[in-house]
């Protein structure tokens, strides 16, 4: 298994202990990373996806409710909302720097593995309406320099691998 792809697990399941158990962000990670055993530089990679996505939620929350009416966010499955957000978040980060095809298709591999049967069909959906209204999708300002919950975003300087 790729790399990133094992970061971006680990960040989807801190996330949900976040949403779930209201678990510390950091401590939440910190646990998956270890379990992982990953390079520096794929840790970065993760504590950035998870700092991106905690400071940007309400507007990551905003974007998806835009282009998944049907389902208000409270009603929607845990696993299917955060692999939306991690997702959205890399589409719109230009230090992270994944390719559109990258970043869906990464969510939709997630969405098989930790999703219903219906999620990869949902995911693919909602990020190829928003991709569609918007190529470049933005949430504004950068990453506030103290982190979340423990988290401290890191930048590509500090060895971001590659996709």
């Amino acid at each position: 298994m790729k790399l990133r792809r094992k970061a971006r697990m680990a960040v989807l399941q801190a996330l949900y202990e976040v949403d779930v158990a209201d678990h510390l962000p950091g401590d939440a990670l910190d646990s998956r990373l270890a379990e992982q055993q990953l390079p520096p530089a794929v840790n970065a990679f993760a504590r950035r996806l998870m700092a991106g996505v905690l400071a940007h939620r309400h507007r990551l929350n905003t974007l998806i409710a835009q282009h998944a009416p049907e389902w208000p966010l409270d009603q929607m499955a845990v696993v299917d909302r955060n692999i939306l957000r991690i997702a959205i978040f890399e589409l719109s980060d230009a230090e992270v720097d994944t390719p559109s095809k990258v970043a869906i298709n990464e969510a939709v591999e997630m969405a098989k593995v930790f999703g219903s049967d219906s999620s990869p069909r949902f995911v693919n959906g909602v990020l190829g309406a928003l991709l569609t209204a918007t190529p470049q999708p933005s949430l504004g300002d950068d990453l506030p320099p103290e982190g979340y919950g423990g988290l401290t975003p890191v930048t590509a300087a500090a060895g971001i691998v590659a996709a």
